[in-house]
């Protein structure tokens, strides 16, 4: 069996390849950094690390890399015989991906069974929009190729941090890990991955890990870089900026609950794992890391403005989402382009034109004017900088 996987940076080595190939897969991984491309045909085995509790270290074999940008026809003839295609390389990144899968699919046999396709990335049905860009890129063609491919959305959840120096191609990891991934695309013949499991719907997965794993950890982030702390686990050890995250949480729970009918004491129960994995000193996570591109984390269905906006139009509290917005618009982060433009938009235009170019919610919805209140309060700490 053999897999493609687009992107084989840390989360492509150390989360989906390695549960492809715990599920027998051969895998090849496309990217376009020559170095890292390198770096992976260089070696015939690589260890995932799992630090902190319970953590074992898995080798990974039976893999190759190919760069997309200078070979792409090796990498359209790859998925021209695979069972599977997997991405983790960033919804804005799905478009330059879409014309290689195209270009796969029209060269299979069409005796072979459909191409598994799924979308691994940190967005709401990443998989939709991956098909959805490889449509608008085929054209006519479409409706002939889409007979040859089978698309679901996933649900992915794993710590995987910035790799310590002289690592090579070997990846540091969290224990814990989730691959949620939706089962009705498959009819009969879902893929073989150990490690993952198959639901029939994924949205409050998706929606209980985007609104607590992520707003949680981007919330850790933005308030740690306020209070001048390098990691997330030392930001979660101030007992202020924990109590903050907490909030924020609660909050977003509340509208998990309202919303997907969860049970209240398994998703307080599921909040507490949460805080606790980012708790884990062995993981050298930074602030700086997981707060970078705060405009997209701040856009309208993301991790932020997305659970607020629900949670105001249900009448649910949002003070504390709305307490971590502020302090998202306060990440200045001088190698992290977003964080430069964000700052740029905050000095140049007035606090109605940021909120809404930034957050993408209209004039008139509940949210907007509070939005608008953090917006203008950091544009006065600027001014008075």
């Amino acid at each position: 069996m053999l897999a493609v996987h687009f992107g084989a940076g840390n989360i492509g080595r150390g989360f989906v390849g390695l549960l492809l190939h715990q599920g027998g897969y051969d895998v090849v991984f496309s990217d376009v950094s020559a170095p890292l491309v390198d770096a992976i045909n260089g070696v015939s085995e690589y260890t995932v690390h799992e630090v902190g509790d319970g953590g074992v270290d898995t080798v990974v074999t039976g893999f190759r890399a190919i760069n997309s940008a200078d070979h792409p026809q090796e990498v359209i003839d790859a998925i021209a015989s695979a069972n599977i295609v997997t991405t983790a390389v960033g919804p804005t990144i799905l478009k330059f991906v879409a014309p290689h899968i195209i270009a796969g699919l029209a060269l299979r046999d069409p005796s072979s069974p459909p191409l598994q396709i799924m979308a691994c990335e940190n967005a709401i049905n990443a998989t939709d929009l991956l098909r959805d860009e490889m449509k608008a890129a085929a054209g006519v063609a479409w409706d002939a190729l889409e007979a040859s491919a089978v698309f679901a959305n996933t649900a992915v959840d794993r710590i995987v941090p910035a790799q310590p120096p002289g690592a090579g191609v070997d990846v540091t990891v969290e224990p814990f890990y989730e691959w949620a991934i939706e089962r009705p695309p498959f009819g009969s013949a879902p893929p073989h991955i150990p490690g993952a499991h198959f639901v029939d719907d994924l949205a409050p997965y998706i929606e209980r890990k985007l609104f607590t794993v992520n707003t949680g950890h981007a919330t850790t982030a933005y308030f740690g870089a306020q209070a001048g702390v390098e990691t997330i686990a030392e930001a979660l050890s101030d007992p202020v900026i924990a109590t903050k995250v907490e909030a924020v949480l609660e909050e977003t729970s509340a509208l998990l609950v309202a919303k997907h009918e969860l049970d209240p004491d398994a998703q307080a129960e599921y909040r507490a794992t949460i805080l606790r994995r980012f708790r884990n000193a062995a993981l050298p996570d930074t602030v700086w890391r997981v707060g970078r591109q705060p405009l997209r984390k701040l856009s309208r269905h993301e991790r932020f403005v997305g659970p607020a906006a629900e949670a105001v139009e249900k009448e649910l509290p949002v003070d504390a989402l709305v307490n971590a917005m502020g302090a998202a618009l306060a990440f200045d982060d001088a190698e992290d382009p977003q964080s430069v433009d964000l700052q740029r938009l905050l000095r140049e235009q007035d606090a109605a034109d940021v909120t809404a170019s930034v957050t993408g919610l209209e004039p008139e919805h509940p949210l907007f004017a509070r939005v608008r209140a953090v917006v203008e309060a950091r544009q006065a700490e600027l001014a008075a900088l």
